[in-house]
């Protein structure tokens, strides 16, 4: 008996006690925490043996107490550091102690944006516990991820145009991507199935109707209401700064589609059928008409760039479209 409780024991994985998830986007850092906190800590356990702090500011005294003070009532006592890259670096030798020798009573949690595999300190993780690389995803991915964190997380379905949409309105910040997710499951409570209209309606229902009016305006000369109905958009929507391009982007690409498919012969309300476009066919087809294949291609390629040049901070979103929006009226 007591050979088999041995064997049994040895057997056992050990408890990992330090963990560093290793991420260069804050936001899915977070995700990733959260994810990690599940497993470690109830929702009850979390107001007394949790405690989180910023790296920059953090005390590694304080760190270690924190370790070595006792869970109340619950498994674990876990200590997030946040943005520790700086704290790793001023603190690294004490790490490396605490690493050969850590306090049973907590797990230790460092959030970094970078982390390289030959230190001591990151030869020694192994031994104590593991690190987590997340890494960021392609825009390509993030439909799957939407469908996944959609399955996962409501036990909801969404099909890949759902999805595609969802992206294209709510930009490629992951965090904010799943947020409205969550709003969508709420949405669609009852059901089993998010669809293309709920994110229509849900996501997409202001910023598709602002970006149709905003180029409608452009196409039939009123320049002022194009620019107002542009600027009302951005000031009223918070998340505007992140959808609105790729609400413009959306509703190019739908009329790429359909001049497409009226050079084919086609006749407006048989594109209109085959696309499914029932809100108000009429006006999108009379821009269609007004714009060649080359001026929508050249003008996707224009939001490419300018979705490139937000992101890396070489553009505000506001005056690009403005810009861009005038363009289009000239």
């Amino acid at each position: 008996m007591v050979k088999n409780v041995a064997q049994t024991l040895k057997s056992t994985k050990k408890k990992s006690l330090v963990y560093v998830i290793f991420c260069k986007e804050p936001g899915i850092a977070d995700l990733e925490l959260e994810n990690l906190l599940g497993r470690l800590l109830t929702a009850d356990e979390r107001i007394t043996c949790l405690f989180t702090c910023d790296g920059s500011k953090a005390q590694i005294t304080e760190i270690f107490d924190e370790l070595r003070t006792l869970p109340f009532l619950a498994h674990n006592r876990v200590v997030v550091v946040k943005n520790a890259d700086k704290f790793i670096s001023d603190n690294r030798q004490l790490l490396e102690n605490y690493f050969d020798s850590p306090s049973p009573a907590g797990v230790l949690i460092l959030m970094v944006e970078s982390w390289r595999n030959d230190t001591k300190l990151a030869k020694k993780l192994p031994s104590v516990g593991r690190l987590i690389t997340v890494r960021v995803p392609g825009r390509e991915q993030l439909p799957m991820r939407v469908i996944g964190y959609a399955r996962d997380a409501h036990r909801k379905k969404i099909d890949r145009p759902a999805a595609e949409l969802l992206v294209e309105l709510a930009g490629d910040n992951l965090a904010v991507i799943y947020g409205q997710v969550d709003k969508l499951a709420l949405f669609a409570e009852g059901r089993n199935q998010i669809t293309f209209s709920d994110v229509e309606q849900l996501i997409g229902r202001n910023r598709l109707f602002n970006a149709f009016e905003v180029i409608d305006g452009c196409l039939t000369g009123d320049i002022d209401r194009a620019v107002g109905r542009l600027r009302d958009m951005l000031a009223k929507d918070r998340e505007a700064e992140y959808t609105v391009i790729g609400a413009f982007a959306f509703h190019f690409r739908r009329l790429f589609a359909a001049r497409i498919l009226l050079d084919k012969g086609l006749s407006s309300y048989q594109a209109a059928e085959q696309m499914g476009v029932w809100r108000n066919p009429d006006a999108f087809f009379a821009q269609a008409k007004k714009l060649s294949l080359r001026r929508i291609g050249g003008f996707l390629e224009e939001l490419a760039d300018l979705d490139y040049a937000v992101k890396t901070s070489r553009a505000e979103v506001d005056e690009a479209i403005e810009n861009l929006v005038l363009r289009l009226a000239s």
